[in-house]
């Protein structure tokens, strides 16, 4: 969900500027931030005890996130880091509650947004049950296609590396090397430029 940054500009937020693997917020820290993003990308991680990765979520120009642990006054339960340099617009919780007081339309919208996430972690947990890793992969991969308008074969680049993958979905890098080049020979995915095409 993007809200307006005409309304987020009045309401108060500030610009804030991130290099790559710079973080926005730390896991355990308490949520004080409406966050959207102007331009870059981020990620939303955990890492094991042992130093494993396991990335929830990859988003982009005109996503936000945060908002959700704003309402259950509850600290974050991952990192959030910068993956390039990213621009992003940060309102504070007093103000961002003021804001949905002043445009109460934007309740829905947030709603939407929400309920979208949810959608997201439900599909994710289903298919990374599964022992199988292609099932994994198309998980993502169908997931993030669902929103394309154009749904032919291989009109849409996976916007993210082998390993990115394998953090989304808990394998290690190898594996999605191997099962990506067995899908390419079934005619599920193509790849040009070392680029993956569903």
């Amino acid at each position: 969900m993007a809200i307006s940054e005409r309304i987020l500009n009045s309401a108060g937020a500030e610009v804030k500027e991130y290099s790559p693997g710079e973080f926005i917020f730390h896991e355990g820290n308490v949520a004080l931030y409406y966050y959207q993003i102007i331009k870059g990308e981020i990620k939303l991680n955990n890492s094991s005890e042992d130093g494993k990765e396991f990335i929830q979520n990859i988003l982009s120009d005109g996503q936000s996130f945060g908002d959700s642990l704003l309402f259950l006054e509850k600290s974050y339960p991952m990192d959030a880091i910068a993956l390039t340099s990213c621009t992003v617009l940060r309102l504070c919780k007093r103000n961002f509650f003021s804001m949905l007081h002043f445009y109460p339309h934007l309740y829905f919208n947030i709603c939407k947004s929400m309920s979208g996430h949810l959608y997201y972690q439900y599909i994710m947990m289903q298919k990374n049950s599964s022992l199988h890793p292609a099932e994994r992969l198309m998980g993502v991969m169908l997931y993030l296609k669902s929103f394309q308008k154009n749904r032919a074969p291989f009109s849409f680049k996976i916007p993210f590396t082998r390993q990115q993958l394998a953090n989304l979905t808990g394998i290690c890098v190898e594996t999605p090397i191997r099962t990506i080049k067995m899908m390419e020979k079934d005619s599920i995915v193509k790849i040009k430029d070392r680029k993956i095409f569903f």
